[in-house]
């Protein structure tokens, strides 16, 4: 036990010292925000209706994204196939069905399988809402299938759900030197090197996606009640996931700082430099361009939900996790709500500014929260998050 809590004190805790700049927990020296405005498109041209949006804007902003910051995440393949398999004893049996189940993608004469849990309310037929959980602990030393401190199975069955998970490292390993020894090197070899190609977070949510391809076509499972969730780097993709697949219902980002919910421009916490160095597998090699030049990004996280909606949005945030940036999570959402509400005409307004924050803020479409402690998954995140989800699924 002692082993694991080490290792997930290693994956959790955010080694500052690896970034030579030391990161700035002021706020009186965080900069003028200057946030690209998604209301204007790249030819000045003014943004009011859903198609100048969907036709114009949207499609801007995705290929900043795409190109600048995380990396192309491919669609394209020749063969899918499904498999339940019996390998290890179900967990929950008195109250879920279990589905192991193996993904096996073709692509160009070459093949690669990744394994997702699956757990079903018993003995109801359904259909079902679902909620995916993303994964990025290592496959668990004792072979269990669940953490329920991270994942409580148990309790999204008691209270309706179905849900799955996968562990990424099955899909490209969480590693800046072995990250290309997964789907990417075998399915899609001709993205290594491109300065836009696939990268880990890309790879994760191709897995997502193709999890949600099994997910589909389940007799038990209303698809349409779907639920994407990440938590720190999975956050992360758990966003750029869904800015790709319209098929999720909701999505939910838990403490995805730098790079997910956080301003960027804010410079406070964990910048793009830190996450670069620590992590250069994650992002698209176009990213590294702006380590220590926020400034120059021609883009920021407050765009990123506009790319979901009018599909739900929700993030969350730890008080103590000053790395990931609460408050620039809480503009980013914030500021990000404003495609929901002045584009496709969501109750999504966001009136009180950070400091005034008394308790959740769950809005028609989007909704946010902070909680008391450091940066982790908890019950407290999930239980707040299902309220939203009552009211929003």
């Amino acid at each position: 036990m002692k082993l694991i809590s080490l290792l997930l004190a290693s994956i959790l805790i955010p080694l500052n010292t690896m970034s030579q700049t030391p990161p700035n927990y002021n706020e009186s020296k965080v900069p003028a925000l200057h946030l690209p405005d998604p209301f204007v498109s790249e030819k000045g041209k003014l943004i009011h209706t859903v198609e100048d949006w969907e036709k114009t804007r949207r499609p801007e902003i995705f290929r900043l994204f795409e190109s600048e910051v995380y990396g192309q995440l491919p669609k394209d393949f020749e063969a899918i196939s499904f498999e339940v398999v019996k390998e290890n004893a179900n967990p929950f049996s008195q109250i879920a069905d279990l589905e192991e189940v193996n993904i096996t993608v073709g692509r160009n004469g070459k093949s690669h399988t990744i394994r997702i849990n699956f757990f079903l309310p018993k003995p109801q037929k359904g259909p079902f809402p679902v909620i995916l959980l993303i994964n990025y602990l290592p496959n668990y030393p004792d072979g269990k299938l669940v953490d329920e401190a991270f994942w409580p199975v148990r309790e999204l069955i008691q209270r309706g759900f179905a849900t799955a998970s996968f562990h990424v490292e099955t899909v490209a390993p969480d590693d800046a030197k072995t990250y290309q020894n997964g789907i990417i090197s075998t399915l899609y070899p001709e993205q290594i090197g491109k300065s836009d190609g696939l990268k880990a977070f890309g790879a994760w949510g191709w897995a997502a996606m193709r999890a949600m391809d099994y997910l589909e076509q389940h007799p038990r499972i209303d698809s349409k009640k779907s639920v994407l969730v990440g938590h720190s780097r999975t956050g992360k993709t758990a966003l750029w996931t869904s800015a790709n697949d319209p098929r999720w219902a909701i999505t939910y980002a838990n403490e995805s700082g730098c790079g997910g919910a956080a301003l960027s421009k804010r410079k406070f916490g964990e910048t793009i430099e830190a996450i670069n160095t620590r992590f250069p597998h994650w992002f698209a090699d176009n990213f590294l361009k702006y380590n220590g030049k926020e400034e120059s990004l021609p883009l920021d996280q407050h765009l990123l939900p506009g790319l979901i909606a009018p599909r739900a949005v929700y993030y969350s945030s730890a008080r103590e996790d000053r790395w990931a940036d609460p408050k620039g999570e809480y503009l980013g959402i914030q500021l990000g709500s404003r495609i929901a509400s002045e584009i496709y005409g969501k109750k999504a307004v966001f009136e009180k500014e950070f400091e005034e924050l008394e308790g959740p803020v769950h809005l028609e479409s989007v909704g946010y929260h902070i909680r008391e402690g450091a940066h982790d998954l908890t019950w407290e995140d999930w239980r707040i998050f299902l309220e939203f989800v009552e009211k929003n699924l």
